[in-house]
């Protein structure tokens, strides 16, 4: 087993996961099975109490782990499943570390970081190397070399170099090289400077990813490998892509990283038949149709927020061969302007998962323009939730209708809080999580779509739908379409009568990949694309 470990320097959000991953995808077209790993330094135990301000979205795993979007970035690139082996916290290192120390583990020893927080940290590496049996195992470390917080992962990763042996290991470092404009050129000395500090830790990186605006000249790379001691065939260009992440893997490719660490771990593999992924390519730069989806929440500022949203839309594209403009609109300016005035022109509108009350009468505003002029519409978790209220204030008449997460005094709570999660009192992890079984109903748009009576699909909320309105509603020509197995938890609502609106209790983005579209968001463009051109695609 060889294990390919990846560092950044400069600045944050470089795109660490998205090498990672374009790696991942790279070394599994060569035949060999990958698994991939990102360690997070800080001290939550996982992202699912941080604000989407804060951290982007909450990634959720089938096993129900909320993890780093990062984890996003490695399912849809490539075919691993993930669990919650493949996501480590510091948070949740000390927290091992100090269980470990109460029950008497060390044997009376002082615990230290060195050697009992690196070695959490190790364990970790081979704990996933055990469960998947995977030919390269690549670990990606957040954060920024020289952050403190990092430092004891560093270290336990260069220990674990140390132990597994040349040939067995290979270090790729991320750094960004700054377009100067008043200079007009690109400056190689925040990279040197980065790579001398993780050669201080006792790391010597064998690559140098250089996230960069403008290509790089023969000049700058001769001076990075000689100032960080690399050859130059192992100094990567990584320009920021004119189209899609999914360019990555193909930039890849033509810089030969994948030959470069094949070589350095000793990897005998065919070259890698992207042929799939540059068809992608082609869908995402040159498509035969084009729609534009307006996608309405309350975390529009933050791109990352709605990550996986974002990218599902973008395959549902790709499956329609279908480019798409996705117009983020913010839910608040939908209240101050009206729905009427925000709205027009979209092919679609997406209302998508979410928590707080912020925001939510802009969204049911949404719901209502969407259903009353015939608009596609897809609802996500909280959106679904969304189109309950809705119907139920403006086709229903049941006046001042809500979800008890926003009135708790509703005269009409037509969302409420799961019978499970009465008497829970810890907000993180305790949400319904993971993956559960959703059964369809025989002739509906959902059942069509997905071509199956029986999915499953991953969850991540407390509410959830009143059965006590269920009759009320059915009678009002809402469908229920999809419901847990023990018929209790609705799962998927469609309306009868609308050329598509479907909205479901789980999170189908979270399932969805550029060459395998999700079939809600496949179905969902391909309505959107027939609303505004009046053709079948």
């Amino acid at each position: 087993m060889k294990f390919i470990f990846v560092t950044g320097g400069v600045v944050s959000s470089l795109g660490k996961g998205l090498t990672a991953a374009a790696l991942g995808t790279l070394l599994e077209n060569r035949g060999f099975k990958i698994a991939l790993q990102k360690f997070d330094p800080y001290l939550n135990v996982d992202p699912g109490t941080m604000s989407p301000f804060q951290h982007g979205e909450v990634y959720v795993l089938d096993d129900g782990a909320e993890t780093d979007l990062d984890l996003g970035h490695y399912e849809r690139f490539t075919s691993v499943k993930l669990t919650r082996l493949n996501n480590l916290t510091s948070g949740q290192v000390y927290q091992t570390v100090l269980n470990n120390e109460r029950e008497g583990k060390y044997l009376g020893k002082t615990v230290q970081v060195i050697p009992h927080v690196t070695d959490e940290i190790k364990r970790r590496i081979h704990l996933l190397a055990e469960q998947t049996k995977a030919d390269v195992i690549i670990t990606e470390i957040g954060g920024t070399t020289g952050d403190i917080e990092g430092l004891p992962f560093l270290e336990a990763i260069r220990e674990f170099a140390l132990e597994a042996g040349a040939g067995r290991t290979c270090f790729i470092h991320v750094t960004y090289v700054p377009f100067i404009k008043a200079a007009g050129e690109l400056k190689t000395k925040p990279t040197q400077q980065s790579v001398a500090k993780l050669r201080e830790i006792g790391i010597a990186p064998q690559l140098i990813v250089c996230r960069c605006e403008k290509p790089l000249d023969k000049e700058l790379r001769q001076k990075i490998s000689l100032f960080c001691n690399v050859p130059v065939e192992a100094v990567i260009e990584e320009k920021d892509v004119d189209h899609s992440i999914y360019e990555v893997p193909l930039m890849l490719q033509r810089e030969r990283a994948d030959d470069l660490v094949c070589r350095l771990l000793h990897l005998d593999g065919p070259a890698p038949n992207m042929a799939h992924w540059q068809e992608i390519i082609r869908k995402l730069i040159a498509p035969q149709h084009r729609v534009r989806i307006g996608v309405v929440g309350k975390y529009i500022g933050l791109q990352d927020a709605y990550k996986s949203v974002y990218e599902a839309i973008i395959h549902g594209g790709v499956g329609n061969d279908c480019g798409v403009e996705i117009v983020r609109v913010d839910s608040e300016e939908i209240e101050k302007e009206g729905a009427e005035k925000m709205l027009q022109g979209f092919g679609g509108i997406l209302v998508p998962g979410g928590f707080g009350e912020r925001g939510i009468e802009g969204k049911i505003q949404a719901a209502r323009f969407a259903r009353e002029n015939k608009i596609p519409y897809l609802g996500l978790c909280l959106g679904m939730q969304i189109a309950t209220i809705e119907f139920a204030r403006n086709v229903l008449k049941l006046e001042k209708a809500h979800s008890t997460e926003f009135d708790p005094d509703t005269p009409h709570p037509v969302i409420a809080l799961l019978d499970g999660q009465k008497k829970v009192t810890k907000k993180g992890g305790t949400m319904r999580l993971g993956a559960q079984a959703c059964q369809l109903t025989i002739g509906t748009k959902a059942a069509q779509l997905y071509g199956s009576f029986v999915v499953n699909e991953r969850h991540r909320h407390r509410f959830e739908f009143n059965n006590h309105y269920r009759e009320r509603f059915e009678k009002a020509g809402f469908v229920f379409s999809g419901l847990s197995p023990d018929g209790k938890l609705v799962e998927v609502i469609e309306l009868k009568d609308h050329p598509f609106f479907v909205a479901s209790q789980f999170h189908p983005e979270f399932l969805s990949k550029p060459h395998q579209p999700h079939p809600l968001f496949r179905g969902f463009i391909a309505a959107a694309h027939q609303q505004i051109h009046h053709k079948p695609l």
